[in-house]
């Protein structure tokens, strides 16, 4: 890889702490302290994601790149940092938060202009640590790896991997937080994105009032990452928060298209750019259930579940619009802003909805069929994805029983096959009323639709296999991941196993890492 060519902007516009002392600590009225990463004596590599990183311009990987990618050894041009932002979580003001177990390298220019800020992950304290040991477990860094990967094949905005490497030590966690910490191999991600500016950098600087490097910081974004934005004044302000609501809300819709459920969706977990980010509990829906969560943290009250999702993004940007209010000056915009945000994120999800459906277009009725629909899959018990596979196979001479009965989570009666009956038949009904030809309501609903998503009880297998030194199911996983409107592997586009629905792990994790 050539890392001669990282480089480090954001230090040069943003005052920081260049104490390059690693110990936690309030820094007030800065967005970042140099710190370095802890340093690993006996890495070895897991992945490299070759094609991620010819296209970021760092080229081909070699064997003496290891050291770089666990954040040893580097190179006099690499000057490691953190950035420290605030943010909201579980509903409530958190203060000074920070990049706790992330450690910036900077950012690569490739051969198209286009900027990529890189990171580690896992790669020890800084300042923002807040008491913790800034390591990652094996077992968190693998979901992050493969599933910000999968993510982008899918289509949905998101940060993504470069390396996965484990670092040779062992660390000590208590998975559910229940009173038995054990050993775990560590393990350290490379993680990339535009930027990972996140709503919490804002909250942070407005919170401690300091109003200039919130200005400066919000005219970087709009120079940097917001070339639609192209008013002057307030209005540039105005614009650059609509901007960013949009953003949301069409992130929003593509998880639910795609059944992806964050399970922790703080401010200080929500890009300002639009992506996802930070893959902690997250999980793919299973089974259909819009009170969902995968969170044990989120329990009993469900916060994050994954019907609440589009809820949930709206507060966040009221927390983010509070943040903004000293540039932007007006509460009645900000109000109308958000209130609109509603009505544009329910329009695009009833439109992503249609196209899975096959539908041509969002029609007078619709919502009424979705929510019927919504009320079907939870009672039935049936699987997200499958539910949609299986419907693209429906014809005329298709037995409803046999096309369902293995996608649901419970027995299908035959009173439930009944209702699915009645179901299939205003389906068709409304099909029927299409403009478009069949071959093109399948062809929207196959580009809607994935034949693979990564569950948690794939993670949780692969997890198991690499922890004993094999990785064949990783290497297939990645495989399916990059192809996920195709079925390579049949075994693999089936319901979760029985057997995995009480397991740690599969279907509740914590935040632990």
């Amino acid at each position: 890889m050539n890392i001669e060519q990282i480089r480090q902007p954001f230090t040069d516009i943003f005052p920081g702490d260049l104490s390059d002392n690693p110990m936690q600590r309030n820094t007030p009225k800065v967005l970042f302290a140099t710190v370095k990463p802890a340093g690993f004596d006996g890495p070895k590599l897991i992945s490299f994601n070759e094609t991620l990183s010819a296209e970021i311009g760092l080229g081909k990987h070699e064997e003496k790149d290891l050291d770089f990618l666990v954040g040893t050894n580097l190179p006099e041009n690499v000057k490691t940092y953190a950035t420290a932002y605030a943010g909201h979580q579980f509903g409530n003001w958190a203060g000074q938060l920070g990049d706790g177990r992330a450690i910036l390298a900077g950012e690569i220019i490739n051969k198209d202009g286009k900027k990529t800020e890189i990171q580690w992950k896992g790669a020890g304290a800084t300042p923002y640590s807040r008491h913790a040991d800034g390591r990652a477990v094996l077992r968190s860094s693998v979901r992050e790896y493969l599933m910000s990967e999968a993510m982008y094949h899918l289509g949905v905005p998101t940060t993504r991997a470069l390396s996965l490497a484990f670092t040779g030590e062992d660390v000590v966690r208590d998975m559910m937080y229940n009173g038995n910490p054990q050993l775990e191999k560590g393990a350290v991600v490379i993680r990339t994105a535009e930027s990972f500016l996140r709503f919490g950098h804002f909250e942070l600087m407005s919170a401690q009032r300091e109003y200039k490097t919130l200005q400066d910081l919000v005219d970087f974004t709009i120079e940097n990452y917001y070339p639609e934005v192209t008013s002057e004044g307030i209005q540039k302000y105005r614009d650059f928060f609509k901007s960013i609501c949009t953003r949301t809300a069409d992130l929003m819709t593509e998880w639910f298209r795609v059944g992806f459920v964050h399970g922790v969706m703080n401010t200080d977990n929500m890009s300002v750019l639009g992506l996802t980010i930070d893959y902690g509990p997250y999980s793919m829906m299973d089974e259909y259930d819009l009170n969902f969560t995968p969170n044990t943290t989120d329990l009993p009250g469900r916060r994050y579940a994954f019907g609440k999702q589009g809820q949930i993004s709206q507060w966040n940007l009221w927390q983010l619009a509070n943040a903004l209010h000293p540039l932007i000056k007006d509460e009645k915009f900000l109000e109308e802003t958000l209130n609109h945000y509603g009505t544009y994120f329910w329009e695009a999800h009833d439109r992503m909805l249609c196209r899975k459906f096959g539908f041509d277009e969002l029609r007078d009725g619709d919502e009424e069929f979705f929510t019927n629909w919504q009320g079907l899959m939870q009672e039935l018990h049936l699987d997200y994805t499958l539910f949609f596979n299986q419907l693209e196979k429906l014809s005329t001479e298709t037995d409803i029983k046999s096309l369902f009965e293995n996608i649901s989570y419970s027995v299908l009666n035959d009173e439930n096959i009944k209702k699915l009956e009645d179901f299939i038949k205003k389906y068709d009904k409304r099909i029927s009323s299409n403009v478009i030809s069949k071959e093109e309501s399948l062809s929207l609903m196959r580009h809607s639709n994935p034949k693979f998503t990564l569950r948690n009880y794939l993670l949780y297998q692969c997890i198991e296999e690499i922890n004993i030194g094999k990785t064949e199911i990783f290497e297939k996983l990645i495989r399916a991941l990059e192809n996920p409107y195709e079925e390579l592997y049949p075994e693999f586009s089936v319901k979760r196993p029985s057997n995995y629905d009480d397991t740690s792990g599969c279907s509740m994790l914590s935040c632990s890492s």
